[in-house]
């Protein structure tokens, strides 16, 4: 679904990417995981085209992602959730959800039912502001702006940040649902590991820029977590 290939960016004189590689199939959920400031966030704004790298390729469904301008993105079938989520707090539940639509491919502009029964909090909610909403309440939201695009890709940044425990187990069903039935190509990118072990199929570490190491979640050993993710 989503290939990267040697893929390189810097800030100024920064070398932020090093000639990353990661693949991302659909029907899976990939983990990119590393501590901050190790380049996770900075490679899925080159996936979305709001970070132009120096070198390198990303295909997605063999399309080379870098000749087209970020729009292209959303409408091609990419679903991005950023890290803070970015809804707008004055824009009501269903309001929020329907701007969505300004970058989805098809011409519907009605809400699928299938993501009330994903959120059902945002059935109850519809009708209230988006910036009184709890903060797993917004992520909730933010997810399912995303996905009335009808998403192959889902790129979810840090996902469960910030929220109470028991919207995590929420989202974290969703996920499940989204890549394991559905058939949705998730990237996320996430710290928590409790939670990463719950969804994903598949792993890559970040360092310094670079990818430390990849694989199933069965091959992240306890020695991997501590060369890599504590703090």
């Amino acid at each position: 679904m989503l290939t990267v290939n040697a893929l390189d960016h810097y800030y100024g004189q920064s070398h932020a990417l090093r000639s990353v590689s990661i693949d991302v199939p659909a029907a899976a959920c990939t983990s990119l995981m590393g501590r901050n400031g190790v380049g996770k966030t900075t490679l899925a704004r080159c996936l979305m085209g709001l970070e132009i790298p120096r070198a390198g390729e990303m295909l997605f469904d063999q399309i080379p992602l870098e000749k087209h301008p970020a729009e292209y993105r959303a409408a091609a079938g990419i679903g991005y959730v950023p890290q803070g989520r970015q809804i707008f707090p004055l824009l009501s539940v269903e309001e929020n959800i329907r701007t969505g639509f300004f970058a989805a491919k098809h011409s519907s502009n009605s809400i699928p039912q299938d993501i009330y029964d994903l959120f059902p909090v945002l059935a109850e909610m519809k009708n209230r502001r988006g910036g009184d909403l709890s903060g797993g309440q917004q992520q909730q939201l933010a997810i399912a702006r995303a996905l009335v695009i009808e998403p192959k890709l889902l790129i979810l940044d840090e996902p469960a940040e910030g929220i109470q425990p028991s919207i995590v187990q929420e989202i974290a069903d969703v996920i499940t649902t989204l890549s394991r039935e559905r058939n949705i190509a998730v990237l996320l990118i996430e710290q928590k590991l409790p939670f990463i072990r719950k969804v994903a199929d598949r792993f890559a570490i970040m360092e310094r820029g670079s990818i430390a190491a990849r694989g199933g979640m069965d091959d992240l050993s306890d020695e991997l977590v501590n060369q890599y993710l504590v703090v």
